[in-house]
């Protein structure tokens, strides 16, 4: 059975708080209904500062999600992690796993944006160190036992739900996020299709002595709407694709590898990429993909059309895989 996703990061340009508020309460709506018929895995992430509102805060979401929902996993990817403090960060992670039953992944980047790191007053230069720390003390104060941290003693209660910690991997797309993954022991997520790097951290997993395993995205992974008409939901929604695809692509550099990458300017040319899709429920099952992302509410797409989409995965799409 392909895993199934839901994503959201609730990007709406030019919202107003009564247009944000219905677009957060339908993807918790969306999401208990995804719940019920199966769909594996809710996916949300974290900017800040971003004018379309992309989501700065997940692990709220990510709540609100998992008090809505009974059985799917919800996965927050990815979360900043230079920009939180380590002994909130753990506590917060916690009351989640403990709430949810362990239903909660989080996946620890350390971003690409610099402003990003100006608005919290947090040293870019840092931010490899910075994340170093924040992974050894979630991973100590985990253990709900004492520690040492920034020269004091410290202790975090309650302590987690799963065991030995709550799910946590190590994102990126770099040598040194594979290695900082395989010191502390921990699964890593690479950003992006890239079996060198998998290598090289499975190296690095018996240079350190420490055992992981690698969730790396496949060579395709699209994000998919579902829609009776195609080239009318292209014609007529098109716009809403593009805005996320040129949003995202602003903040990449040329070391930036990921797993949604566009180089489009047009919404022509994005249909044409294939990063992003817009399938009927037959074409969408012939794809015959492992993953099966769906991005209903993309780049501030009208709740009715996310809907649409969302009934047609469910409805026609997920009774076919097998």
């Amino acid at each position: 059975m392909p895993v199934t996703v839901v994503r959201f990061n609730l990007v709406e340009p030019g919202a107003t708080p009564a247009s944000l508020h219905a677009r957060y309460r339908a993807a918790l709506e969306m999401a208990a209904y995804a719940d019920d018929r199966g769909i594996t895995t809710v996916q949300t992430e974290e900017h800040h500062g971003v004018a379309n509102n992309w989501l700065p805060s997940p692990f709220t979401f990510a709540g609100a999600v998992l008090g809505a929902t009974r059985h799917l996993a919800v996965t927050v990817s990815a979360v900043i992690g230079p920009l939180h403090d380590p002994l909130r960060l753990a506590e917060d992670i916690a009351v989640l796993d403990l709430l949810s039953g362990g239903r909660l992944v989080t996946v620890a980047g350390i971003g690409y944006r610099p402003e990003e790191y100006a608005q919290f007053d947090v040293e870019w230069q840092r931010r490899g160190r910075l994340q170093d720390e924040l992974l050894e003390t979630v991973l100590k104060a985990w253990t709900g036992e004492e520690f040492e941290y920034r020269g004091r003693t410290v202790r975090v209660t309650p302590r987690p739900y799963s065991d030995p910690h709550p799910l946590l991997l190590v994102g990126g797309s770099s040598k040194a996020a594979a290695r900082r993954a395989a010191r502390l022991g921990l699964p890593f997520f690479p950003s992006a299709h890239l079996p060198e790097l998998e290598a090289y951290y499975k190296e690095r997993l018996v240079e350190y002595g420490t055992e992981g395993w690698t969730m790396m995205p496949a060579a395709e992974t699209p994000l998919l709407h579902l829609a009776e008409d195609p080239d009318r939901t292209w014609a007529t929604h098109g716009g809403h694709f593009l805005h996320e695809a040129r949003t995202y692509a602003s903040w990449q550099s040329a070391g930036i590898r990921s797993a949604v990458r566009s180089t489009a300017t047009t919404v022509d040319e994005l249909r044409a990429e294939g990063v992003y899709r817009v399938l009927t429920p037959d074409e969408c099952v012939a794809q015959g993909l492992d993953n099966l992302v769906l991005h209903p509410l993309v780049g501030g797409m009208p709740l009715e059309e996310g809907w649409r989409s969302l009934h047609l995965f469910c409805d026609d799409v997920l009774p076919l895989l097998t």
